[in-house]
């Protein structure tokens, strides 16, 4: 199995929709940033975080039973990739540039707007591969100035622009998921099913697993402190009785 489709759209551009319509297409299973962090993908970090880092990856191990990519990380590379995988088409999906920084504001940054950096250990520990891997697909001026209104939509822009000057136009589909099927099926050359294009809320969905991760984590760090607390307290009882004694 081989990628078929390289996604190189930056996340939320509609990209769960894409995933799950090019899985309905036949270009699945359709690797996402979900993957990173799916039962059995334990080793995924460590090749991505490789990977930022230029070091060699093997492809064809972490995409084993995937034929497309969409989202981070697999938009970061999607120049290794197209060069690795010359048969590939390439898919730059878009969206409204205001629209896209509304919803990496309410997703990415949420709560946490000082850095992607400060959001991201706030929800992994700091010194996991998967944090670290995170970290660095980004560049560090959008880590650390998406903040900026003006600054995030100029990246996104220049992000878009990048893709379309690189790729060469015959392997290229500039795709916005409002435009549905038709321009979908007729790049990838497959029939137009006789099914509504699929329409996942992303941010509803990014908050609500963001949100179960940090009340997992509170709930780790209550239960640690719990322990050194029960530690402490029975240091101090035996110390006492020593001296009781």
């Amino acid at each position: 199995m081989t990628l078929k489709v390289i996604g190189a759209g930056l996340g939320r551009t509609g990209t769960s929709s894409l995933q799950a319509a090019l899985e309905e297409l036949g270009f699945g299973k359709c690797y996402h940033m979900r993957e990173v962090f799916a039962e059995g993908n334990q080793h995924h970090a460590a090749m991505w975080l490789a990977a930022t880092e230029n070091k060699p990856v093997n492809w064809e191990q972490l995409f084993a039973g995937y034929q497309s990519t969409v989202d981070w990380p697999g938009c970061t590379f999607y120049k290794e990739l197209m060069d690795y995988y010359p048969n590939a088409k390439v898919l730059l999906s878009v969206r409204d540039p205001e629209k896209w920084y509304s919803s990496a504001r309410s997703t990415i940054f949420r709560s946490h707007p000082v850095s992607v950096s400060h959001f991201i250990f706030s929800i992994i520990p700091r010194n996991s591969a998967k944090a670290q891997m995170l970290i660095n697909i980004w560049p560090i001026e959008f880590r650390e100035k998406f903040v900026d209104k003006d600054f995030g939509i100029d990246f996104f822009n220049r992000h878009n622009a990048e893709v379309q000057r690189v790729v060469p136009p015959e392997r290229l589909l500039v795709y916005d998921v409002k435009q549905g099927w038709e321009p979908l099926c007729a790049f990838l050359g497959v029939p137009v099913p006789d099914k509504p294009f699929p329409r996942l809320n992303e941010t509803a969905e990014f908050q609500r697993r963001t949100q179960q991760r940090e009340r997992k984590m509170r709930r780790m760090v209550g239960a640690a402190a719990s322990l050194v607390a029960l530690g402490v307290a029975g240091l101090v009882w035996r110390l006492g009785r020593r001296r009781a004694a």
